[in-house]
């Protein structure tokens, strides 16, 4: 008997770290107040993912589960992966 298991897809954050795309809830610049508090409320409750790989941080992905991954990838280019891979879901 098989059973009907909807494929995950992953989203590319840089360095060879992957997001399954049904657990993103935003992708932002971390430039910002707001997200430099944000970064740092999550450090502190221990949320925080670093995918930098010690480089500069280019963007913030939050997920469903309230973790705060940050990436090296700039938020626009990883925002364009993200559609192109939902695009490829439909």
């Amino acid at each position: 008997m098989q059973q009907n298991v909807p494929k995950q897809r992953l989203l590319n954050i840089g360095f060879g770290n992957f997001v399954v795309t049904s657990r993103v809830i935003t992708i932002v610049n971390p430039a910002s107040s707001p997200m430099r508090r944000l970064r740092e409320d999550a450090r502190q409750e221990g949320r925080l993912i670093d995918a930098t790989q010690g480089r500069k941080t280019r963007s913030i992905v939050v997920t469903d589960s309230n973790h705060v991954i940050l990436s090296a990838i700039q938020a626009e280019t990883i925002s364009q992966r993200f559609v192109a891979e939902e695009a490829g879901n439909e």
